[in-house]
């Protein structure tokens, strides 16, 4: 039997010695990835920490000035759902007796359980390293005002479309987040003898191609019908979009306006409007150029008017507001429970040393109408049933 001879066995690396050699063609070169470079500093020498400081200040005056359209429309809650009266409440005092005592101030009967949803919004900001290498402080800001911006949308936007929608939705309690009044079957509540129906809705259509001063009108008399807007403290102000406010504009009491409608009041500019001349005198109290931060082109009636992107062309929102965060208002914005969820907040990044390197905003918010009969929308078309219009957040 001739012996067998066999070649001897090389050792060969087990698993975890692969996994622990360098790369191929890059043994023994110690080399650096461009993740571990440590970026303190911008091109133009400002500290990212600093910068960092600067984000959270700005966000914190942010969140202390809300947009001006969203706090004149709304009430800021953390209800789920509010029983809210849907008229002004026109109690009166009796006749008194001798003997007798007066009868006992009592909760508006009129309340209806209204809902608000609560959703999560989120967005991110992502520097890399080279970015923030070779950046100046001016272009890392401008991110921050982006997102100042995104949220500024977002918060005007959700509350606009609670307006202009029909719409119902369901909370995570399962409570109805209602529109305005739309002929959905609910009774608005008697006011001063004035009663209506279940077909009753403040979501109407014009009847003609081109806005004209009926439509102010008629949206003014939806709203005050319910009382709303007629107390001192209240103000009755109408968005719309510019097309329509220059219409608006040239309206004269008296004088045939578009659709061969006759106006039943002036136009008349605020005091914040370019300078004009009147052939007649200024009876009354003339606009104020702005109102709690809002910019006032002028006044038609008790109208004060004021254009506004938010609104899309061809629809018209009458409301009335009590002032900023009123629990008068049209709308209730719900926030969470918990303080530290409120507004809007920034998450810093998961990289210790870069802060901005990974940065998230995010504001947890929810809608839903307040008072049912305090705001009233016009949709300007020629025939048809009213379409809710689409208004990015």
């Amino acid at each position: 039997m001739s012996a067998i001879h066999t070649q001897p066995r090389t050792n060969r690396p087990d698993l975890e010695s692969l996994l622990s050699m360098p790369p191929f063609g890059g043994e023994g070169l110690g080399y650096n990835t461009e993740g571990d470079v440590l970026v303190n500093t911008t091109a133009d020498g400002v500290d990212v920490n600093a910068l960092w400081a600067e984000v959270q200040a700005v966000l914190q005056a942010w969140n202390a000035e809300r947009g001006a359209v969203a706090s004149l429309l709304s009430h800021y809650t953390i209800n789920a759902a509010d029983a809210v009266p849907q008229s002004i409440a026109d109690e009166s005092f009796e006749l008194a007796s001798e003997f007798g005592e007066p009868t006992s101030l009592r909760a508006p009967s009129n309340a209806i359980l209204l809902g608000a949803t609560l959703k999560d919004f989120d967005k991110a900001g992502r520097f890399t390293w080279k970015f923030l290498r070779d950046s100046t402080a001016e272009q890392i800001r401008a991110v921050t005002n982006y997102a100042v911006a995104a949220d500024n949308k977002l918060v005007n936007g959700l509350i606009v479309n609670r307006l202009f929608s029909p719409t119902p939705e369901e909370n995570e309690f399962g409570h109805t987040c209602y529109g305005l009044w739309n002929a959905d079957g609910m009774v608005p509540p008697t006011y001063l003898g004035r009663t209506f129906d279940a077909n009753h809705t403040h979501l109407l259509v014009s009847g003609a191609a081109e806005i004209d001063s009926g439509d102010l009108e008629a949206l003014l008399t939806h709203v005050t019908e319910h009382g709303y807007g007629l107390d001192p403290g209240s103000r009755l102000i109408a968005f719309m979009n510019p097309a329509e406010a220059d219409e608006v504009s040239s309206f004269k009491a008296g004088v045939e306006n578009n659709n061969s409608v006759i106006a039943k009041h002036d136009f008349i500019p605020s005091q914040g409007a370019p300078a004009y001349l009147q052939p007649d005198n200024i009876v009354g109290e003339v606009a104020p150029a702005q109102y709690q931060g809002l910019k006032i082109d002028g006044s038609y009636g008790p109208l004060w008017i004021v254009r506004s992107q938010y609104i899309p062309a061809k629809y018209l929102l009458v409301v009335a507001t009590s002032g900023a965060n009123s629990p008068n208002n049209a709308v209730s914005v719900r926030q969470h429970t918990n303080a530290a969820y409120q507004g809007l907040r920034t998450i810093p990044g998961n990289k210790p040393g870069y802060p901005l390197q990974d940065a998230f905003w995010a504001r947890c918010i929810g809608v839903g109408t307040r008072h049912r009969g305090a705001a009233a929308v016009m949709q300007i078309k020629a025939t048809g049933s009213y379409v809710a219009p689409s208004i990015p957040m």
